[in-house]
């Protein structure tokens, strides 16, 4: 189950919009994976910054591990563990922020959960410039170049 609000829309530089959306899932032991995937044909970037994995109501006091398969810098596909949580022991781990493009892959490896994985999903996309912000950005990229500082003489 994914869970998404209404974006918050704010200016975030030089032609990038920004919409931010609350992500949450629920791993199972009926439902041990979830993907995370956006529409091919969006221009946008998205992200997906997850900050907490949590161990919810009716765990029991088992391993439960969590791992996020997505793709590397070479477009091959790694899983990678990331959470082992224990309800006697570590029930809750903060993930602070950690970043993953789409589309990315959340499974229950073991433990029966339920497993919590709360989040924030980012959109960034460009927006049309007008003719005068193209032509202030132009500006700010025409810079005179850096010459180097002539030496003054010493007067005895």
């Amino acid at each position: 189950m994914a869970a998404f609000l209404e974006p918050e829309s704010r200016a975030a530089g030089a032609g990038l919009c920004l919409g931010n959306f609350v992500f949450g899932c629920e791993l199972t032991g009926s439902t041990r994976s979830y993907t995370f995937k956006v529409d091919e044909d969006d221009d946008s970037e998205h992200i997906l910054a997850l900050s907490m994995v949590c161990l919810t109501g009716g765990a029991k006091d088992e391993c439960n591990v969590v791992e996020v398969v997505g793709r590397n810098r070479q477009n091959q596909e790694i899983a990678v563990p990331v959470a082992n949580l224990k309800l006697s022991c570590q029930p809750v781990l903060s993930l602070d922020n950690f970043q993953l493009q789409p589309p990315v892959t959340f499974h229950l490896k073991s433990g029966s959960g339920p497993v919590h994985l709360t989040g924030r999903h980012q959109i960034m996309h460009r927006r049309a410039l007008s003719e005068e912000e193209e032509s202030e950005e132009e500006e700010e990229e025409e810079l005179a170049p850096v010459m180097p500082a002539k030496k003054q003489q010493r007067r005895q």
